[in-house]
């Protein structure tokens, strides 16, 4: 009965004074404020440690958002960043957009707007469940075979594969209120897994550490 907690850690904030969604697009890293949230995430998870917990394993997205977020993780916790593209960021009709109201008037957008409940405009959610799933369980198996029962992964991913995750092990259907996430920038959202191999969806715990900096900063997609 293999235990295993594996800490879904979101990034930071992002440079994107234009403020367009830059999904997969290459060469978005975290602002100077980003990559304190990132410091912060990890002495959070350093304290963890002190505390008693066993991390010995760290997987990112392979986007620059996400390494530089996983960083300071690697460099507190001396570990090796494992990319692992089934964490990645969903791909997005509107990719390099800048989408307001005026955008999304325009004829050429209204096809990928027919079914939100997919959601037509990009990859549909049960599909980003389910290489969410896979890749968390993974993780938790390979912290397993190099610390023991019990040890922990951390996985460096997205808003919106985090928050399917999650609302997935909560029970909860997948189409949802962007707005009303509770996966903010630099947030952990724990899964806590009592037996790995039970098929058994995990408890789920949520924490900021970063919240410090978020007055004033863009919670939305795309901040």
């Amino acid at each position: 009965m293999p235990s295993s907690t594996i800490h879904l850690l979101r990034h930071g904030q992002v440079l994107n004074p234009d403020r367009i969604v830059y999904g997969r697009l290459p060469g978005y890293g975290l602002t100077e404020l980003g990559a304190r949230m990132a410091e912060a995430a990890a002495a959070d998870l350093v304290r963890r440690v002190g505390d008693g917990s066993r991390i010995v394993h760290l997987v990112s997205s392979p986007l620059q958002r996400t390494r530089e977020t996983a960083a300071p993780v690697a460099r507190e916790l001396r570990l090796p960043v494992h990319p692992d593209e089934r964490v990645i960021e969903a791909p997005n009709h509107f990719e390099g957009l800048h989408v307001d109201a005026l955008e999304l008037l325009r004829p050429r957008h209204w096809p990928h707007l027919r079914n939100p409940l997919r959601p037509s405009w990009g990859e549909p959610y049960r599909r980003q469940v389910a290489r969410m799933a896979e890749a968390v369980l993974e993780a938790g198996r390979t912290a397993v075979e190099r610390g023991g029962d019990g040890a922990e992964a951390v996985v460096v991913s997205h808003q919106l594969p985090i928050w399917l995750a999650r609302r997935s092990a909560e029970g909860r259907p997948l189409p949802h209120d962007p707005r009303r996430r509770q996966c903010n920038l630099a947030s952990l959202t724990s899964l806590v897994f009592d037996d790995l191999d039970a098929g058994r969806p995990p408890r789920v715990e949520y924490r900021e550490p970063a919240a410090v900096y978020y007055p004033g900063v863009n919670q939305l997609p795309g901040s």
